[in-house]
């Protein structure tokens, strides 16, 4: 057998040198001229077929050094439903699964010595002679899975590997495997065939596969979490999200994964956990059926401590990692922000709205452009539901310049730029430049015009589609949140110019000096586009 099998390992070997030869990866072999598949790739249907196989789950024999054991029953009951439906494929397309593995079991005999000596091995009950370490049989599984694992992210391979039971091999696995890795790895395949829309209905329909997938929920390993949050995420935006939203609504499933957000100290967890919750948000039928029972257990409360330690955390130190996660803690809440029946939740918290202003007010924030664009949305969300904050928060001129800073930001997003513009034009209508004093109104000025470059600059990149309605009987008219602020911004320099002449007659201006240039540029690049 050993000799037979070294022979056929020499003539794979072979085969993969001439794949090499031929530009293509030496893991991923041609398929020969005579193959029966019709599929375009370039890879070797039969390989990964074979690799599929050698996916099976060992018996008892081969997974256990523990003296005295028959076998375990759930092993041999997957082992054998999965053969049962290999008995009615194509036999030049799936072979018996025992010879594959037992042709691996020689593979490892032929190039590790025995885990297992006379019994013992480093002090623990032995599984008899001549069987491999655990560990070695789970390092060549661990390299079959993570090539299957890249190759799922082909539509062609994935539906290849769906339609030869891939899922029940992956079922059996997380079923009876107690190894971490081969669960990631079982999760990682899995998430990857969910891409594909037409795939998903089939993993519902492998009985058991789904609640064997939420199980991996309540493992303790970072990166199976992480992969079971990413498959549900991938899922849930499915058509076949009713379903899987049901699988999700015991409570002590949704406890759990608001547990996870709440206490891992991964960033990549906590980025992954968030996400699945705001995954459920923005799917609207999903929404309906998780979101009461979330409200109930306290995932506002939980979000919002999620943001205040993220901002600890970004004023005290910059950790790149970091700024994903703070970037879908605030996507989560502005989802939130927008239910008809949740939205108070957040409108009321007055420490939420000061995270937000702060976040704003960020001065440097070219590395957390995404986190400020969604934070101008949710202020304007916020801003809606309150209507006594615009006044207060016009007095905070350093929010305006923030939100004037974020403008080149939002310019490819068309909704965060009418919520940014909304904000604007709440603020500068509860200014009143003819009632405040002249030093207010040089601070307000000034903020307006050292950001006229970026009022001009996103007003002049923006006279389609985004600002501008075409096709009316007076040609193009500007969205009315944008004419009604730049109306704002020219009677507030209209009033500065006429105090400033004022208060240049009387020699009080001195200290409070505004670069003319400016207030005349803006002024005439206001003016310009009102008259469009």
């Amino acid at each position: 057998m050993a000799v037979d099998l070294r022979s056929a390992l020499q003539d794979e070997a072979e085969e993969e040198e001439r794949a090499v030869d031929g530009d293509a990866p030496a893991h991923h072999p041609a398929a020969p001229p005579d193959e029966l598949f019709d599929l375009p790739t370039t890879v070797d249907p039969s390989y990964i077929i074979s690799l599929i196989r050698k996916l099976l789950p060992p018996n008892q024999t081969y997974n256990s050094c523990s003296s005295g054991v028959d076998g375990n029953n759930s092993q041999k009951s997957s082992s054998d439903s999965i053969e049962e439906k290999r008995a009615t494929l194509d036999n030049t397309r799936v072979q018996d699964s025992a010879n594959d593995f037992a042709e691996t079991m020689d593979v490892i005999d032929d190039n590790k010595e025995s885990a297992c000596e006379e019994g013992k091995v480093d002090g623990e009950s032995g599984c008899g002679n001549g069987l491999p370490e655990a560990s070695t049989l789970e390092e060549v599984w661990e390299g079959n899975g993570c090539i299957l694992w890249d190759l799922a992210a082909s539509q062609t391979h994935a539906e290849l590997m769906v339609e030869n039971l891939v899922l029940d091999v992956l079922l059996a696995n997380l079923t009876v495997s107690q190894s971490t890795r081969v669960r990631e790895i079982c999760l990682g395949i899995l998430g990857n065939v969910a891409c594909h829309e037409v795939l998903v209905k089939s993993i519902v329909s492998t009985k058991g596969l789904i609640d064997a997938i939420v199980d991996q929920l309540f493992l303790d390993d970072t990166q199976c979490l992480c992969e079971a949050c990413r498959f549900l995420s991938l899922a849930i935006q499915c058509n076949e999200s009713i379903t899987w939203a049901e699988a999700l609504l015991p409570d002590h499933v949704l406890r759990r994964l608001v547990w996870i957000a709440e206490n891992t100290l991964n960033p990549l967890l906590l980025e992954k956990s968030v996400g699945l919750l705001l995954t459920i948000l923005e799917n609207q039928q999903v929404a309906s059926i998780l979101l009461p029972p979330l409200i109930d257990i306290g995932l506002p409360n939980v979000l919002f401590n999620l943001l205040a330690f993220e901002m600890s955390q970004l004023t005290s130190e910059k950790n790149l990692e970091r700024y994903p996660v703070l970037d879908v803690i605030l996507r989560a809440i502005e989802a939130l922000s927008v239910t008809d029946d949740h939205s108070d939740k957040i409108s009321s918290n007055k420490e939420l709205i000061g995270l937000v202003c702060d976040l704003v007010k960020l001065p440097d924030k070219v590395e957390i452009a995404d986190s400020c664009v969604t934070a101008a949305v949710l202020m304007a969300n916020i801003m809606s539901d309150v209507t006594d904050l615009a006044p207060v928060m016009s007095q905070d001129l350093p929010f305006l310049q923030g939100l004037l800073d974020i403008l080149p930001f939002a310019a490819n997003d068309i909704e965060a730029r009418n919520a940014l513009w909304s904000i604007i034009v709440r603020l500068l209508v509860h200014i009143k430049e003819s009632e405040i004093g002249f030093s207010s109104l040089y601070q307000c000025v000034s903020v307006l015009a050292s950001k006229c470059d970026m009022i001009e600059e996103d007003l002049l990149d923006h006279q389609t589609d985004s600002f501008i309605k075409h096709g009316s009987s007076e040609g193009c008219e500007i969205k009315p949140n944008v004419i009604m602020a730049l109306k704002r911004i020219i009677s507030i320099l209209h009033q500065w110019k006429t105090l400033k002449d004022n208060a240049e007659e009387n020699s009080l201006s001195e200290k409070h000096h505004v670069d003319g240039s400016l207030v005349d540029k803006l002024l005439h690049c206001c003016e310009r586009y009102i008259k469009c």
